[in-house]
Order: C-alpha cells, then structure tokens, then sequence
C-alpha cells in the first residue's frame, strides 16, 4: 500500500534535488550566455553604425562632385 506512495515522494525528491543543482550550475551559464549576446550585439550595433556613416560621407562626397 505505501509503495506506490513512497515510488512518488522518492521521485518528488530526486526531481527537486536534479532542479536546484542544475538551477545552480545553469544560472551562471545563462547569464553569461546573455552578456555575451548583449557583446555581440553591441559591437554589430556598433559596425552597422560605422558603416552607415560611410555611407552617408560617400552619398555627400558624390553630390558635392556631381555640383562642380
């Protein structure tokens, strides 16, 4: 009669214990993962940025040429 009971809290428990260690291993790995994609993100915000100015120079420097 107890044992389908005790299978379940045996199970309850082993499943607690597996979520507070992975919880424990796996936060810091997250929240590495998340300033890496935020680096990432920054440095290609950074080039778009670059290249857009570039763009914008090369744009006027043709209509300044067209003009003379």
């Amino acid at each position: 009669m107890f044992k389908p009971v005790l299978t379940l809290a045996a199970a309850g428990v082993i499943g607690v214990a597996l979520w507070k260690i992975l919880s424990i291993l796996l936060l810091p790995l997250a929240g590495a993962l998340l300033a890496f994609v935020a680096t990432v993100l920054k440095v290609g915000l950074l080039i778009a940025l670059v290249f857009f100015a570039l763009w914008l120079w090369r744009r006027n420097d043709k209509g300044e040429a067209a003009a003379d």
